[in-house]
């Protein structure tokens, strides 16, 4: 990979990735402000609660996955394309993990506060809503993130300049997506 140590060229491989999670952020926002959004957000207390941390984790947690796995592709620990090698399988699965761990963490985390604000909620019904959508979200960055991170650096981006972005993007965009699928789901099973 060629060296991109100027401030130009850091700029000119981000700017086109701001621009495209500019519009994708705009498109989130537009699903958090439709009819069945508000609808799920009015039915399910403690979900307004637990938004914008399951939003900010699954930046944090695939965010880290992104910055180890391009430190890695600079050190020459992995190869730039996708082998199911011990380093690469291990920080996929970590973060995996990680995500579904945190998302059902944030749903007791609400549940358990929603109730010291003294409104009622069910916790069963925000684990299985925050389950099924950082488990969805989480299938859908790591691809993305794979894709981004391999293909990016075979055609000499520096993925540094443009992991971040595109992981915070794709978290907003899928995590609320996924939340209303959640939703739906946790409808069908109580």
């Amino acid at each position: 990979m060629p060296r991109h140590d100027t401030a130009l060229d850091v700029y000119r491989q981000s700017l086109p990735v701001i621009l495209v999670s500019l519009v994708a952020g705009l498109f989130a926002g537009t699903i958090l402000g439709t009819e069945a959004m508000r609808a799920g957000i009015e039915s399910v207390p403690g979900l307004l609660l637990l938004l914008p941390a399951f939003l900010a984790t699954r930046g944090g947690v695939y965010g880290s996955l992104g910055a180890r796995l391009s430190s890695a592709l600079h050190q020459g620990l992995i190869e730039p394309r996708f082998e199911w090698s011990g380093r690469l399988r291990n920080a996929i699965i970590a973060s995996f993990l990680n995500g579904i761990l945190v998302s059902v963490f944030i749903a007791v985390l609400a549940w358990g506060v929603t109730l010291a604000l003294g409104r009622s909620a069910n916790l069963f019904e925000l684990v299985i809503i925050l389950f099924v959508a950082a488990l969805l979200s989480a299938v859908a960055m790591l691809g993305v993130l794979l894709t981004v991170i391999f293909k990016g650096y075979r055609r000499g981006l520096d993925p540094d300049n443009v992991i971040g972005p595109v992981v915070t993007t794709v978290g907003d965009v899928f995590g609320v997506a996924f939340l209303l699928v959640g939703i739906a789901v946790a409808g069908v099973i109580l």
